[in-house]
């Protein structure tokens, strides 16, 4: 199949479940409330593009790169980031909902969540260094040999992170996140 360049293009309302999205490399571009749920979405390129209010839920991300992808009140659901090309994978997200998906080993130093919804979603042996999870919900979220290093959780909730199996030195809680650090104790904090 023919591969496609596309540059700061504006894509509006377009239903890619109908009418499959073009493989290629897409700079530049913006997309506004596309619906690309189970889109395949394999081997294409995004640089610089911003998803505002689509569904990406359970696209299919084998070899996708993203590379400073901003993603804006939009829902993905169970997406495999970790399938994703890991060269210079950058994204962002904000007001989003991020249900199930999974970060699996991928290199995340600074990547801001703002305002996001990050239930049950998989950060195994994911470096998030300097990450900044603000206002986020971490309900079930698993943290498991996480490089966890400066980042920010001050304005996070629901977050259970053992300090025993990941990486916080210089991460930031603040006085009423200690009982996600603790919550493996049973204890009773009051």
């Amino acid at each position: 199949m023919h591969k496609k360049d596309f540059h700061s293009q504006t894509f509006e309302k377009n239903h890619f479940t109908e009418n499959p999205i073009l493989k290629g490399e897409y700079e530049h571009c913006i997309f506004n409330a596309c619906d690309l749920l189970n889109a395949d979405l394999v081997q294409i390129t995004f640089m610089d593009c911003t998803f505002n209010s689509c569904n990406l839920s359970l696209a299919k991300l084998t070899k996708t790169s993203f590379q400073k992808v901003q993603f804006k009140d939009c829902k993905l659901l169970g997406l495999q980031f970790w399938q994703c090309n890991p060269f210079v994978f950058s994204v962002g997200f904000e007001n989003c909902t991020l249900h199930l998906s999974s970060f699996f080993k991928l290199n995340l130093k600074k990547t801001v969540f703002q305002d996001t919804n990050l239930q049950e979603v998989d950060f195994t042996e994911a470096d998030l260094t300097e990450a900044k999870f603000e206002n986020c919900d971490l309900g079930r979220a698993i943290f498991r040999n996480t490089k966890l290093e400066k980042a920010d959780f001050r304005t996070a909730f629901n977050y259970s992170i053992d300090p025993e199996f990941n990486r916080v030195k210089k991460a930031k809680f603040s006085i009423t996140g200690i009982v996600g650090l603790l919550d493996k104790h049973d204890i009773v904090i009051e």
